[in-house]
């Protein structure tokens, strides 16, 4: 909601202006077609990588931190419309199913707003649960239903 490529850029600023943790890459920004929730406008996406001291529960509470100050409201629709959702992808090689964090994020592999900008960084990334790297996750996609376009 909003300007969404600004929020986007001003979630990532929050994140790697922070002490505990420095942007190492960062993707294009992509228009991307709502999934599961289809009736709404389509979502601005990208993917940074970061190099933080946080654990990774420390690293989800910043944030959901970040987004809250940039005025997300958790009870909307699952999907639906928000001004601004930070997701753990992958965090090193682990594999974490913990209370609210799961890590490799548990549909990363089902979409591809997330893996293209993913291949942007590091096409060559294995999944540490699937073993396959995100340029291989990517195209074995359908694109329909998930159409992007970079901005």
């Amino acid at each position: 909601m909003g300007d969404r490529p600004a929020n986007l850029k001003a979630g990532f600023a929050a994140l790697t202006g922070a002490d505990h943790t420095r942007l190492a890459a960062e993707s294009a920004y992509y228009m991307t077609e709502p999934v599961d929730y289809t009736d709404q406008d389509w979502f601005v996406n990208a993917v940074i990588a970061v190099e933080t001291a946080l654990p990774p529960e420390d690293l989800l509470a910043a944030l959901k931190s970040i987004e809250k100050a940039a005025g997300r409201n958790y009870n909307t629709v699952r999907f639906g419309p928000r001004a601004l959702d930070l997701d753990i992808l992958l965090y090193e090689d682990r594999v974490i199913d913990a209370p609210g964090l799961t890590v490799p994020h548990p549909r990363m592999h089902l979409r591809r707003f997330a893996l293209r900008p993913m291949c942007d960084i590091d096409p060559d990334r294995a999944h540490p649960v699937l073993g396959k790297t995100m340029a291989a996750l990517l195209s074995e996609l359908d694109a329909a239903g998930q159409e992007l376009a970079r901005l």
